[in-house]
């Protein structure tokens, strides 16, 4: 018997849909597939462009990266420019702050090491790791991602007195059509869905704001709170407890797709 038979598990994630449902697939269980969102280029790279070219004139002396996904779309942008080798000449210059092994995962991939991985892989986590510095007129890059989760970093970092020059070098979209998300709730609703894994933020507000808009909001609530959640790391885990939700499982320490299946399998064991 396999670890996740007769589990049927949601999967909101889109970017690697097919590879995590067939993980848990592998293990025995049913998967029901709605991707929320999906990662976009930007429609217009002036900002990032600007950014760039900061980053080349060596004006930052940190860059802090939240995502492995901020890098790689910046590199398209890059090379419209034909700066690419001169802007990973310049990451090589600077110290880089990783928001856990994604980031770090995407500097590598460019010949690079990150100078500054964080023990908790959340914005506060880095202000923690940071706490002991003196950031008084340091010129800090931040790659930011779409939405309001990442706000608390540039402020953080501005009222300790650093430059905080950000971008944000992707978008997101809906991605599954509101009607395929409001039957989804109500499938959630109805008790037919053992176990909900999200593995980012805008998965969870997407989720509640086709609830609002179709008033299933409460619905969706009582659901959720009833149904086991997994988050694939604690920046998810804080988004779910600002809807009132605690997940009941996450990876230990590594915050990736892998070791969720591993912290599914062994929940499931228990």
């Amino acid at each position: 018997m396999a670890a996740l038979d007769n589990l049927n598990i949601l999967v909101p994630e889109s970017r690697e849909l097919d590879l995590f449902a067939r993980m848990l697939e592998a293990e025995g269980a049913t998967t029901l597939r709605c991707p929320l969102v999906r990662i976009l280029d930007l429609e217009d790279t002036a900002e990032a462009e600007i950014w760039i070219e900061q980053a080349i004139a060596g004006r930052f002396t940190d860059i802090i990266w939240l995502t492995g996904e901020g890098l790689r779309r910046l590199m398209p942008v890059a090379e419209k420019m034909k700066r690419r080798e001169d802007f990973v000449a310049a990451l090589g210059g600077v110290r880089n702050i990783t928001r856990g092994p994604k980031p770090a995962r995407a500097l590598r991939e460019l010949g690079l090491a990150p100078g500054l991985g964080v023990a908790t892989p959340t914005s506060q986590g880095i202000l923690d790791s940071l706490a002991g510095e003196n950031l008084d007129g340091r010129s800090i890059g931040v790659q930011l991602y779409p939405g309001e989760g990442a706000i608390l970093l540039p402020s953080g970092l501005q009222a300790r007195g650093a430059k905080v020059w950000a971008v944000t070098p992707y978008r997101y979209a809906s991605d599954a059509d509101a009607a395929d998300v409001e039957s989804i709730i109500r499938r959630l609703a109805e008790g037919n869905i053992g176990l909900v894994v999200f593995t980012a933020t805008p998965q969870v507000e997407r989720l509640f704001q086709v609830a609002r808009e179709t008033g299933l909001e409460e619905q969706l609530a009582v659901a959720l709170q009833r149904t086991p959640l997994a988050a694939v790391g604690p920046v998810v885990e804080a988004t779910l407890r600002q809807h009132g939700l605690a997940p009941l499982l996450q990876p230990e320490s590594s915050f990736h797709l892998k070791p969720l299946v591993r912290a599914i399998q062994a929940w499931r064991a228990a």
